[in-house]
């Protein structure tokens, strides 16, 4: 069967399905399943496929079609511009959470070594896009699953960029990763930065989430309890706890919770809500005092 009808045929299939952006879904398939990009696909569409990659691919479709994230079947997503392992471990990265590095970056900018903490790194996305950007900066991710911190260090490894390269034969380490509850175990009043994707939805809105997310991605990673505030109320103390006095606390919401959140942040100081490209507050950031 020639390639172009191999494509249009899954298009025709996954919009049966209600599969929701069906051309997307079929080409991220297919070049997952012939190990190529989208030009190689438009520029042979009379290529044949093989019985195996016909198989191959059909496999992946059904999986699709049962409301399997793609990025689950391929094992992949990119966030800032890294390719990340991703697994049901651990919740996908969205291009929403872009914001909160947007946030973060000019500020970290301003000091010469920060030292950051980010919350439930899941598969170190954030970490890994600050570690990126941020080549003189110490970061310590923490996750309470032991299988999302397996892809937040296995990303980190392929992506090398766990150690400073001022002395090849002995480099520096910069990040690091810690298997525990919010920030327990992390030294008191010694960062600069508290950064997390928290969980952040009430299971009140379990109707409006996505099914695919609400059966396949970590309950965890999307739920925090019945209001969407229980895990964020607990991080905010934890946060000043460690943070440096003037440090900040930068964190994602939903704006269903904006108007909760504000009053968890009383004491402290320049309390932002930054929306993201469609209105809603999507970041929260505020300062510790420097007293």
């Amino acid at each position: 069967m020639l390639l172009k009808q191999v494509l249009q045929s899954a298009i025709a299939r996954l919009t049966a399905n209600h599969v929701s952006s069906p051309r997307l879904n079929a080409e991220l398939l297919l070049m997952f399943t012939l190990t190529c990009d989208r030009a190689h696909l438009y520029a042979h569409p009379e290529r044949e496929l093989t019985a195996e990659e016909l198989t191959r691919y059909d496999e992946a479709l059904s999986q699709r079609a049962k409301g399997v994230p793609t990025q689950y079947i391929t094992g992949h997503q990119e966030f800032w511009g890294i390719d990340l392992i991703v697994s049901p471990a651990v919740l996908i990265p969205r291009p929403e959470t872009e914001h909160l590095i947007e946030t973060v970056l000019p500020l970290a900018r301003a000091i010469a070594r920060p030292k950051i903490a980010d919350v439930g790194t899941g598969s170190g996305a954030i970490a890994l896009a600050l570690a990126k950007e941020l080549p003189t900066a110490e970061i310590h991710a923490t996750d309470n699953s032991p299988a999302a911190l397996e892809i937040a260090e296995a990303n980190a490894a392929r992506l090398q960029l766990e150690f400073r390269t001022q002395n090849q034969d002995a480099p520096e380490r910069r990040l690091f990763f810690h298997d525990t509850d919010l920030l327990t175990g992390l030294e008191a009043a010694a960062y600069d930065f508290v950064v997390s994707n928290p969980p952040y939805v009430g299971e009140a809105e379990e109707d409006t989430v996505q099914l695919e997310v609400r059966k396949f991605e970590p309950r965890t990673a999307v739920f925090a309890g019945p209001t969407g505030l229980e895990v964020i109320a607990n991080l905010i103390p934890a946060a000043r706890a460690i943070l440096k006095p003037g440090g900040s606390l930068i964190m994602e919401i939903s704006g269903t919770i904006a108007s909760g959140v504000r009053p968890l942040l009383d004491g402290w100081e320049k309390i932002t809500l930054t929306n993201d490209l469609q209105g809603i507050p999507r970041v929260a950031s505020a300062r510790k005092p420097q007293s």
